[in-house]
């Protein structure tokens, strides 16, 4: 995407994601239990289902907390590149939780339902419960969008693409999970009506099902992104051009014959570059070009935070 980890401010979101994750994890805590207890009430497979989603969130969003928090620290002399992967481990597991806690406990209830059977229950609590919690995910859900959207329009980017390509895993899954968990009240909203009027549990079961059918394709969504992270991505296209056109401003830089990069966090990239330098130059002004050379790039790109050149020739 554009210079998602060049020209924002430092540190700037980290306080936007922690307020965001937060939001989304008390507002998940509330509505878990308040769904567990319609589930009991009304005997409502797609409810309890909608109960561990909520589950599942929660414990998603703890761990994107401790994501944040493990990132922030430092590099020292053991981690010399700092601690950025930290938050790629705890929100890869994070999507584990979801697909474990969430969707295969919905997959299994709603089997279950369709197997066994099911004598549909009084919805009513139900149904206030999914108007409350509809009104609690919508909150939260606002919350991530708003950030996501200032981030999208100081990138100058759509807000879709930004949450396509973003290293903001933690702003992308709270995103994703409340937009899920809408989807989800509304489906078990469905099994509820549906069973109401035909006095099936079959309508419930489905509805059980479709709810864990969705909470798997989140969590793969997620993993996904999140390992493509701790495997390595570089920059995008457009970033490395731009790099290379910096590197090359400089006098006594001939060529690039080699760019790396890496993306290490949302404020965070690495830059390592093989570099041809004119054969008259000499040390004292390779040394030079180097210096300033790094200096054109942090300053164009303040979220690249290291950046190594190799004196190669041809």
């Amino acid at each position: 995407m554009a210079e998602t980890v060049s020209n924002a401010p430092k540190g700037g979101t980290d306080g936007e994601s922690v307020l965001t994750v937060l939001v989304a994890a008390l507002a998940n805590l509330g509505i878990a239990v308040a769904k567990a207890v319609a589930g009991v009430v009304s005997g409502s497979s797609a409810m309890l289902s909608e109960a561990a989603h909520s589950v599942a969130d929660t414990v998603t969003e703890l761990m994107l907390l401790v994501s944040l928090k493990s990132a922030r620290r430092p590099a020292d002399e053991d981690h010399p590149l700092g601690y950025g992967g930290a938050r790629y481990i705890w929100a890869l597991l994070a999507s584990v939780a979801t697909f474990v806690g969430g969707g295969v406990f919905a997959v299994y209830d709603g089997v279950h339902t369709l197997t066994h059977g099911e004598e549909p229950g009084d919805p009513l609590v139900s149904y206030l419960v999914l108007g409350v919690a509809f009104l609690l995910e919508g909150y939260s859900l606002r919350t991530g969008l708003k950030q996501a959207r200032g981030e999208a329009d100081r990138f100058g980017v759509h807000v879709k693409h930004y949450l396509r390509h973003t290293p903001d895993t933690a702003v992308k899954a709270v995103v994703m999970e409340d937009s899920a968990a809408l989807v989800g009240l509304l489906l078990a909203a469905g099994g509820l009506l549906g069973g109401q009027l035909t006095g099936s549990g079959v309508w419930d079961g489905v509805a059980s099902l479709c709810i864990g059918v969705l909470l798997v394709y989140v969590a793969w969504v997620l993993g996904h992104a999140n390992a493509e992270l701790l495997i390595g991505r570089p920059l995008p296209a457009p970033m490395r051009q731009r790099i290379r056109e910096q590197l090359l401003a400089d006098d006594h830089i001939e060529a690039v014959l080699e760019l790396t990069t890496l993306v290490q966090g949302p404020r965070e990239a690495l830059v390592a570059a093989k570099v041809n330098f004119r054969d008259a130059s000499t040390a004292a002004e390779v040394e030079e070009a180097c210096e300033r050379a790094e200096r054109r790039v942090r300053e164009r790109f303040p979220g690249v935070r290291r950046v190594y050149l190799d004196p190669t020739p041809y």
